[in-house]
């Protein structure tokens, strides 16, 4: 029996020690670490790992060692204090994610050093190791800084960044209403009513409200609801493209209303980044894919690359532009295209001509009128 006791002893300790807590995987925060500020005299480069509650900090010297590594909190007051006793000729990486934006102008705008954004598609290519921690992460990310391996993201100015903001939260609750529509629909499909009147209009609702679903009036309540809201936004919309002056250039195009033009030109930001009308198609990504191997050289589909809401809004203003303007060249090369390749390629051919037509408008501060 004593024997027994023990065995029974030994597991309920092994038990209570694989239920005990982590801190790191029940989100919790942690403790700052301290470190001697004489090690970090010599930092020439910091990388960091950021994460939503944590990030890793790895300084490094010129020479390329490493002087410490250690994880804080990722709050406005624990990247304060770590970066008191850092120089402020240093240079600091972080890759980019969901979190970098807030940390990203604290160190760059507030603290004062050099701060690079860099893009994981392709700082993954360049540094694959087999061990991957957080700890390692942001050595890496010093260490390839300090080889000037990094490849950099773009960095938006704050007016655009706050108008990118805006037109995707617009976008976001769009996209609500289209789910509770859906809902709807799918219980009429279920109970095979059909209503001939236009779906959501004022007699299709009056008729649909008639029906004894309590699901559809709480989805009627929340499309109401979420019209009400779309309308608020509009009008900061509207006030937004109305001083910005790329998107009143925009807004001559037949088609392209306040909401596409601040989209655009949100997302360029600035023009002059593009030197050819080529490169911002390519950031489009409604150019072709190319595979050349010797004198072999052959084209496939659009690369799909760079501002995927601009490829979607392009797209989209196509069509409109198609029924309002049908005597722009746009337009007759859409038609001339859709006959013999099909609609769908021909919207983003069309859309490649038009973005280059825009490059034309905003280098040369002309309306579309004129570039026609």
């Amino acid at each position: 029996m004593p024997r027994s006791r023990r065995l029974d002893d030994t597991n309920s300790t092994s038990q209570k020690k694989s239920v005990k807590p982590n801190k790191q995987i029940r989100g919790n925060s942690i403790k700052d670490k301290l470190i001697d500020p004489a090690k970090l005299k010599k930092t020439a480069f910091v990388g960091l790992d950021v994460h939503k509650k944590t990030i890793r900090i790895s300084a490094m010297g010129a020479d390329g060692n490493e002087l410490a590594n250690w994880a804080i909190n990722n709050t406005t007051k624990s990247v304060e204090v770590a970066f008191k006793a850092i120089p402020k000729t240093a240079i600091a990486v972080m890759e980019s994610s969901s979190v970098w934006k807030d940390l990203y102008f604290q160190i760059r705008d507030i603290l004062g050093y050099k701060t690079i954004l860099s893009n994981p598609r392709y700082t993954k290519m360049i540094a694959e190791s087999k061990k991957k921690t957080d700890k390692v992460d942001a050595k890496i990310l010093a260490s390839m800084a300090r080889g000037g391996y990094i490849a950099e993201c773009y960095v938006p100015t704050k007016k655009s960044m706050d108008n990118r903001d805006l037109v995707r939260h617009r976008q976001s609750i769009i996209r609500s209403r289209t789910v509770y529509k859906n809902f709807i629909h799918g219980i009429l499909l279920q109970r095979r009513i059909q209503i001939s009147h236009t779906p959501f209009s004022t007699p299709w609702i009056a008729k649909v409200r008639k029906i004894d679903d309590h699901r559809i009036d709480i989805n009627l309540e929340l499309i109401s609801a979420v019209n009400n809201a779309l309308a608020k936004i509009d009008v900061r919309v509207r006030n937004a493209a109305r001083i910005d002056l790329d998107a009143v250039l925009l807004m001559s195009i037949p088609g392209i209303g306040p909401y596409t033009a601040l989209v655009v030109s949100s997302e360029i930001d600035g023009i002059e980044r593009f030197n050819k009308s080529h490169k911002l198609c390519a950031y489009a990504g409604v150019v072709p894919s190319v595979k050349s191997s010797g004198d072999s050289i052959k084209y496939g589909p659009i690369t799909h690359h760079g501002s995927s809401i601009l490829r979607w809004v392009m797209t989209e203003c196509i069509h409109s532009h198609v029924r309002f303007a049908k005597n722009s060249s746009v337009t007759k090369f859409y038609h001339r295209l859709s006959k013999k390749r099909g609609k769908s390629k021909a919207t983003v051919a069309a859309a490649s001509l038009l973005l280059r037509i825009i490059h034309n408008m905003l280098r040369e501060r002309r309306t579309f009128v004129d570039v026609l």
